[in-house]
């Protein structure tokens, strides 16, 4: 165990677990659980490395505001990270997030300004623009901020490399969303594994990347109606896309069978890496990113016809078993 001098030093060096049960029996199957994070998220990383930067480069005083367009994750992370370094935060959020990011965000004491969903993430940068310049905040621009992909070639890539060092890895799967991961992550697998395979996924309603129109999906923290500008595309060998409804079941999966409750987006990325899994030669290795905890999902619909009372069928249905013994 060790002691920090601040909450922000337990950001990153998150678990690399191999997938018992879910994954075929042909390939090894390993998933980076980003829960691990103290603020819950891979988000934690990106907003970590804006803070710092900006602070470097000046843009940054004790008691400013900060400022950004999110679906949650970066808002919650931003939040922690602004508590803990001494700013304020406020959040430009689509009304469609789930109640639980909202709640985590002001926990941390930020505040929420929220849009019509239809305007897309295009819509809110918009929004957190205006209000950004009117009242002087500092924006974080996750989208084309330098900062977030260089954290993952610093950290994130430098985890993966040390873990699997001397060991396999065959294919690297992550989902579209500020595209921090998979430039950064990427960019560095090219150039110390470049046999390693680097998949990309998205929700097929909202396709993006693969040139098809947006549209309002379920997989929060995915797919902005925009390419973010830090995405450097030489890193993808596929592109895939997923169903929201097989990733949330896949993420159901993850919970019931592996011991693992992690978001919708985890659970799409899985499926995705299922998916190129099925055709992976014997003994092939993949590695999957989940970016975030189930547990800011419970009121979206990862969690919808979940029983909320008391298991009494079930109950009834063992006393059957019991007796039919």
């Amino acid at each position: 165990m060790a002691i920090y001098n601040s909450i922000l030093e337990t950001i990153g060096r998150t678990p690399i677990v191999k997938l018992n049960r879910i994954a075929p029996k042909h390939v090894s199957v390993y998933v980076k659980v980003e829960s691990f994070n103290p603020g819950g998220s891979v988000k934690d990383r990106l907003a970590l490395s804006v803070v710092l930067d900006a602070e470097a480069k000046g843009l940054l005083k004790p008691g400013d505001t900060i400022a950004e367009c999110t679906s949650g994750n970066v808002g919650i992370a931003l939040a922690m990270v602004a508590a803990a370094r001494g700013y304020r935060f406020v959040a430009i959020m689509a009304d469609s997030y789930s109640m639980e990011r909202r709640k985590l965000i002001r926990a941390y004491g930020g505040k929420i300004i929220l849009f019509p969903a239809e305007l897309g993430s295009s819509g809110g940068n918009k929004i957190a623009d205006e209000l950004a310049q009117k009242y002087g905040w500092f924006r974080a621009r996750q989208f084309d901020n330098p900062a977030n992909p260089a954290f993952h070639r610093e950290t994130t890539a430098a985890e993966i490399l040390s873990d699997f060092a001397g060991k396999r890895l065959d294919f690297f799967v992550t989902g579209f969303g500020t595209t921090g991961t998979l430039t950064g992550v990427g960019q560095m697998l090219k150039l110390a594994r470049p046999h390693v395979r680097i998949v990309a996924t998205e929700p097929e309603n909202a396709a993006v990347l693969s040139g098809k129109p947006w549209a309002i999906h379920q997989i929060q923290g995915w797919a902005p109606n925009f390419v973010p500008s830090v995405l450097d595309k030489n890193v993808i060998d596929h592109l895939m896309t997923i169903n929201e409804v097989v990733g949330r079941d896949t993420a159901r999966r993850l919970a019931a069978e592996e011991g693992i409750f992690a978001g919708i987006s985890a659970g799409a990325t899985l499926a995705s890496a299922l998916k190129v899994a099925e055709t992976a030669e014997e003994g092939s290795v993949l590695l999957v990113m989940l970016p975030d905890t189930g547990e800011r999902y419970l009121s979206t619909f990862l969690m919808e016809g979940t029983n909320e009372g008391s298991d009494d069928d079930w109950l009834a249905s063992q006393n059957s078993e019991i007796g039919a013994s």
